[in-house]
């Protein structure tokens, strides 16, 4: 079954989904019911919560309405009565939709939402499945005995159009595959899911925690979630050390004008902080960097000899999310950038990307995470959504086509997800139970120095217009760790965990000795635990499991007397044995970070 057959399929089991709450829930107002990843989801406000109990009454009657095979009927109405029909009906959310595509030709969703306006709508399709009579636009399959197989998943809520000062819905997910075998395995990933899940892992293994308090989606790291922080970022920042990146930094608020000028307020400036105003201007802090590396470039006039420069920045950034969009680490009204941007001539362009390209699969090489390439571009049905001179994107989409060619790997091309901005390369990483993300990006920026008229002196003494490389590895340190925490199910490799040895003594006899050969891992950059309290060896072993540390060395007589140390490593059922006089050497081997 290729994309758009499984995507009717999808579609139709939401309107099957609606369907089913209209016979169960008289009087329910629907809201939309859209295709997402896998399946589906329906917003609507019903009389009472829904519970997991409901959703499985709700996926039987989907099922019988799947077995009596209801035929999916298009018709077109006039907009006016599409309005008097749904009106009749009391669905309110309907009849605003409608009101918007007769008004002003839009229907989107969520206040910052970009959508093209086609202008005034004078008609509108609804699709009949049996009783249940629905607006949409298709296309379904054509009954709905061909709808493959399926599963409601979860509850969760939702404002309507993503305006917390609208109707909060419910919103029922569900998955949706051609067959069963497809929808099986799919849920025994989800099930393997639930149990590497970042947002119950990360405070079990005391990693980072949340405050009422301090607010929704910001995050708090302790101890042990900051060493995890630092030894990633000091991992980038040798792979871009070893290519000639120099570190800045840049304050966390700036004046309105900075984001006028680049062209980010306007598409950024309800997603912003604003702070204060100050004699006249009005400050907000920053979402996101580049701007103000811009600024950086800009404070003095550079030879073409001069460049590339490129400038590697770790700095948190702002966004003021909605509540209910909030998700663990993965979205944040916080978050912390791995960012860098090189400036350089256009010439230089295609170079510095591969130094680039190769970071990034120096980094993800670390981690097991194989990398599929995403090449976005423009729609070119739509040159108005993007900034700066069409020339100079083609040139700069041309350049990225021409990376991703010469290494010779396969990549899909995209139109519509380039940025307003610029063109990327995306990378998207396949973590251990075969989920997907989007992790790295590189984008090739031909807009803002054209807006901050940023040069360099070229051959002849002319004044050049360069370009600008965003890169980001990790993207967000938070968001690439709710990744690595699920894809590692917190078992991190010794490099990077935040204990690397835990020292376990037997008594308290050995306490002493147990001291001394902390301090000696230590002072060989060892992050070394020493548990010396009252609780027998087995269950001190037991706890180390559970905060998944790599080596557990149990500290008894015959260690203290200079024998053989034994080392529990996590995830292995065999103990290893190591002389005494190699013990930190051996360490020191296993914990080495990656080579650059």
């Amino acid at each position: 079954m290729n994309e758009s057959s499984i995507h009717a399929m999808r579609h139709s089991a939401a309107h099957v989904l609606a369907a089913s709450i209209s016979e169960l829930y008289p009087g329910a107002k629907f809201g939309v019911g859209p295709v997402i990843e896998d399946g589906f989801y329906y917003d609507m406000a019903l009389p009472e919560p829904l519970n997991e109990e409901s959703l499985a009454v709700i996926e039987k009657k989907m099922r019988e309405i799947v077995a009596r095979d209801d035929a999916f009927r298009r018709e077109e109405l006039s907009m006016d009565d599409a309005i008097a029909f749904f009106g009749a009906h009391g669905q309110d959310f309907k009849v605003e939709l409608l009101n918007d595509l007769k008004t002003r030709g839009t229907t989107k969703m969520r206040p910052d939402e970009t959508q093209d306006v086609v202008g005034p709508v004078d008609h509108a399709s609804v699709y009949h499945t049996g009783a249940f009579v629905d607006l949409c636009r298709g296309p379904h399959v054509e009954r709905a005995g061909q709808i493959g197989a399926f599963k409601l998943t979860k509850v969760a809520g939702a404002y309507w159009r993503g305006d917390e000062n609208n109707p909060q819905l419910q919103r029922v997910y569900g998955v949706c595959f051609p067959t069963h075998e497809e929808l099986d395995r799919h849920l025994a990933m989800l099930e393997e899911a639930k149990k590497r899940d970042h947002k119950v892992l990360g405070p079990a293994l005391d990693l980072f925690t949340f405050s009422e308090l301090v607010g929704a989606g910001l995050p708090l790291w302790t101890p042990r979630g900051t060493v995890l922080r630092n030894v990633l970022d000091a991992f980038v920042w040798k792979l871009r050390h070893a290519r000639e990146y120099e570190r800045v930094e840049i304050p966390h608020i700036t004046k309105k004008d900075l984001y006028i000028k680049s062209g980010h307020w306007e598409k950024y400036q309800n997603d912003l902080f604003r702070i204060t105003t100050r004699e006249g201007h009005e400050f907000a802090m920053k979402p996101m960097n580049c701007p103000h590396h811009t600024q950086i470039y800009a404070r003095r006039q550079w030879s073409y000899r001069e460049l590339p420069q490129r400038y590697a920045n770790t700095t948190m950034c702002y966004r003021d999310e909605q509540t209910g969009e909030l998700a663990g680490l993965s979205r944040l009204r916080g978050f912390t950038q791995d960012d860098a941007h090189v400036f350089c001539r256009i010439s230089q362009a295609k170079e510095e990307i591969q130094k680039i390209w190769e970071i990034v699969h120096a980094f993800y090489g670390a981690f097991n995470l194989p990398l599929r390439l995403r090449l976005s571009l423009r729609d070119p049905a739509h040159p108005e959504k993007y900034l700066g001179d069409q020339s100079h994107w083609d040139q700069a989409e041309r350049i990225l086509k021409e990376v991703a060619q010469e290494n010779k790997i396969e990549f899909v091309e995209a139109p519509g997800e380039a940025a307003f901005y610029a063109p990327k390369l995306d990378f998207l990483a396949k973590d251990s139970i075969g989920r997907e993300w989007q992790v790295a990006t590189i984008q090739l920026d031909v807009n803002m120095p054209d807006r901050f008229d940023l040069t360099c002196i070229n051959e002849a003494g002319e004044h050049e217009r360069i370009v600008m490389i965003h890169a980001a590895i990790m993207g967000a340190i938070e968001r690439f760790l709710s990744i690595l925490i699920e894809h590692t199910a917190g078992a991190f490799p010794m490099w990077l965990a935040p204990t690397q040895v835990r020292l376990a003594t037997v008594s308290d006899a050995f306490v002493p000795f147990a001291k001394e050969l902390r301090e000696s891992l230590a002072e060989a950059g060892l992050r070394v635990e020493l548990d010396a309290s009252d609780e027998k060896v087995g269950k001190k072993i037991r706890a180390a499991a559970m905060m998944k540390i790599p080596w557990t060395v149990v500290i008894g007589a015959k260690e203290a007397e200079g024998g053989d140390f034994k080392i529990n490593v996590f995830g292995q059922e065999e103990d290893i044995l190591i002389p005494a006089g190699e013990l930190v050497a051996r360490a020191l081997e296993e914990s080495k970070t990656p080579r650059s």
